[in-house]
């Protein structure tokens, strides 16, 4: 996969992070979307990845949600943000898209924004005009060696979410300095 691990495709590493933990094959493909489905926390879930370009990303999620009968309440969207630091991770109920265009294409194509999200930290790169490269360009070295127990860390929110609810996972996660996994011991 060419953007495997570019930022924009943050939020697929965590996918990719989850199927690996609970022993989820993202094997099929259906409604231009990669799926899998299993269990986590005893709960039936279904992994997916939109094959789509990002900026599309809504027509996937429409088509699995309307299929599988999937609640917005239900439906939790990993991504990259840039407008938080990396190695930060937030999770959010509903809200604005805050100018990412797959957050976009979702929104306009559930017709609301009421779906739970695990954002992750990309950063900001420092003039506004170089926004479509940076997060299409890969992660640095030394942030391509935080990227792994980070993706555990957001997965663990994302089954924390499953598990206890958003109120419940954000309590637990909200706050939390992960600057450390940056740095070589």
């Amino acid at each position: 996969m060419r953007y495997r691990l570019h930022r924009h495709n943050t939020g697929f590493l965590v996918v990719d992070q989850l199927a690996f933990q609970y022993h989820i094959s993202i094997a099929q493909t259906l409604f231009d979307a990669q799926i899998g489905k299993g269990k986590i926390a005893d709960r039936a879930v279904l992994l997916a990845k939109p094959l789509t370009f990002m900026n599309l990303s809504g027509t996937a999620v429409r088509r699995l949600t309307d299929y599988y009968r999937i609640e917005l309440a239900d439906l939790i969207i990993v991504h990259d943000d840039l407008d938080l630091p990396f190695l930060t991770i937030r999770l959010k109920a509903g809200g604005g898209h805050g100018g990412h265009k797959g957050l976009i294409s979702i929104i306009d194509h559930l017709g609301a924004p009421d779906f739970l999200r695990v954002r992750l930290g990309i950063g900001r790169p420092e003039r506004k005009s170089m926004v479509e490269d940076y997060v299409l360009s890969p992660f640095s070295e030394e942030e391509t060696t935080a990227l792994p127990p980070l993706l555990q860390i957001a997965g663990r929110a994302v089954a924390d979410i499953i598990s206890y609810g958003i109120q419940a996972a954000m309590e637990q996660h909200h706050g939390k300095e992960h600057s450390h996994l940056n740095k070589e011991d």
